[in-house]
């Protein structure tokens, strides 16, 4: 198992973070994900709002069964000692239509001292693609 990254960041270090947040999301296992938040993280996901990494696995439950084929890029916008901030694309096949989607987003993140984040804030747009345009495969 990898070391956590702890805080403060350096622009090493928040990239690092930044990749091991992509690696983790891309296996798709909410538990797997979850390890990366504190216990009582506070999540927004665009108009969604909970807290505590029980709920964030249910989130992702419910998310990964709708948004099949998930295959996500992050990128570091900027980071300060305990913050990063995140531009993302992710794509994705709707588990009811079969429709490929392309997701945009932007992510505000916040750590406590031990590395793990205490806040996430998530905005983000989908548009349709087809499977021929997908660019993360």
């Amino acid at each position: 198992m990898k070391p956590v990254i702890k805080p403060p960041f350096t622009y090493a270090t928040a990239l690092d973070k930044v990749k091991a947040a992509e690696d983790a999301w891309n296996t798709c296992d909410p538990e797997i994900v979850a390890k990366s938040y504190s216990i009582d993280s506070q999540w927004r996901n665009r108009t969604d709002f909970f807290t505590g990494r029980e709920a964030i696995k249910e989130f992702l439950k419910r998310k990964w069964a709708k948004e099949l084929d998930y295959r996500l890029m992050k990128e570091l916008w900027c980071y300060t000692d305990y913050r990063i901030s995140v531009r993302f694309e992710y794509e994705w096949r709707d588990a009811d239509t079969e429709q490929w989607m392309r997701t945009h987003g932007n992510e505000h993140w916040e750590f406590d001292e031990e590395g793990l984040m205490r806040r996430r804030d998530m905005s983000a747009n989908d548009y349709l693609i087809q499977e021929l345009e997908r660019r993360y495969k």
